[in-house]
């Protein structure tokens, strides 16, 4: 593969047990103890993925994913001790991709990383152009656009957003849009979902109002009105 995986983390030993299993996959590694060393390595190697502790010295993982991703679309994989919805939609409020929660498995963190590489590498629906409303979704080119604005949209929100615009007004379940996003490979929950849409819908502004929730079941994306 020979990807480039930044580890992030500041216990050593959960490091060197990442940083061995991603290599005996192919990929190539970098380590950092703290955010500040975190950020010099990711533009000095220019990792294809962030692996990204939040609780780290010297900057947190969250002030680092926030910096990050102000910058760059580099997928990033939250990791956190803190099995709480509060850190998971930060998390991914921040752009991040997906989040592992210790304790972990060394290989489920693994199908993580190759998962999120897959689709940011362009893995996406096609090279459709969806149109509903005032919003156009160009899998192809990697864009969204509101009334003509680019929208600033991660990886796994494009392929959702282009998942309910493929029919507008068809009610998908979260299971089908976890599906399609990728998360469902990493062993992410239909909570993921929510979040996700949540995150959508405020980066659409008006045009989030298009997306409405169906309870007990999922989304869909009105076409008009």
């Amino acid at each position: 593969m020979n990807a480039i995986i930044l580890i992030v983390e500041d216990e050593a030993r959960l490091a060197e047990i990442l940083e061995d299993y991603l290599r005996r996959e192919g990929f190539r590694t970098e380590r950092a103890k703290d955010g500040g060393r975190a950020l010099e390595l990711w533009r000095a190697a220019n990792p294809d993925l962030i692996l990204l502790d939040i609780m780290l010295p010297v900057l947190d993982g969250l002030e680092v994913a926030r910096r990050v991703r102000s910058e760059s679309e580099v997928p990033i994989i939250m990791l956190t001790a803190r099995d709480d919805e509060v850190d998971k939609l930060v998390g991914l409020g921040l752009g991040a991709d997906d989040y592992v929660v210790k304790p972990y498995s060394p290989r489920e963190v693994v199908a993580r990383v190759k998962a999120v590489l897959r689709r940011s590498r362009g893995h996406l629906l096609g090279a459709e152009v969806y149109r509903a409303g005032g919003l156009e979704i160009d899998l192809g080119a990697f864009e969204a656009r509101c009334d003509g604005q680019l929208l600033d949209l991660t990886t796994s929100e494009l392929r959702l957003l282009g998942l309910l615009a493929k029919e507008p007004n068809r009610v998908r379940q979260r299971a089908e849009l976890l599906a399609v996003t990728g998360d469902a490979e990493s062993f992410a929950d239909e909570r993921t979902v929510d979040a996700h849409i949540k995150n959508i819908r405020r980066k659409l502004g008006d045009c989030g109002e298009r997306i409405e929730t169906v309870r007990g079941v999922g989304y869909k994306l009105r076409d008009s009105g």
